[in-house]
C-alpha cells in the first residue's frame, strides 16, 4: 500500500492506493498517530484508489474511529473504490465510516 498526507489546521487527508493488509497496518498506525500528535483531529481517508482492504486493516480503520472519537475527532472515507465499498458491505461495516464522493463534501462533514 502506497500512502500519502495533506494537513490542513486539524483536518488531514490520507490518500491510501494499492492493497492495504495486515503487513500494512504497522506503517498505518505510525502514520496516523503521528499525525494525531501533531493535532489533526479528523481523518479523511481518500481510497479512490485502494483497491483491496483485508480484515487487518479494516480493523485498524475501527481502532482509528474510537480513538479519535473520544476526542470528538471524526473518520470519513472519500470515494472508496467498488471493490472496498463492497468489503464494507459483506462485513456489514458500511454504516459504521460515512462516505463521501469528493474531498470537499468530506471536509465540510467534519467542520
Amino acid at each position: 500500500m502506497k500512502l500519502s498526507y495533506h494537513e490542513y489546521e486539524h483536518i488531514c487527508v490520507l490518500t491510501l492506493s494499492g492493497e492495504y493488509t495486515a503487513e500494512d497496518v504497522d506503517s498505518f498506525r505510525r502514520a496516523v498517530g503521528d499525525r494525531i500528535e501533531g493535532g489533526a483531529r479528523h481523518m479523511l481517508l481518500d481510497c479512490e484508489h485502494l483497491e483491496f482492504i483485508d480484515s487487518a486493516g479494516m480493523e485498524s480503520w475501527l481502532r482509528l474511529r474510537e480513538l479519535l472519537g473520544q476526542a470528538s475527532g471524526q473518520v470519513r472515507l472519500i470515494k472508496p473504490d467498488e471493490n472496498v465499498q463492497k468489503i464494507l458491505e459483506i462485513t456489514r461495516l458500511q454504516k459504521a465510516f460515512e462516505t463521501h464522493t469528493s474531498l470537499e463534501a468530506a471536509v465540510r462533514s467534519v467542520r
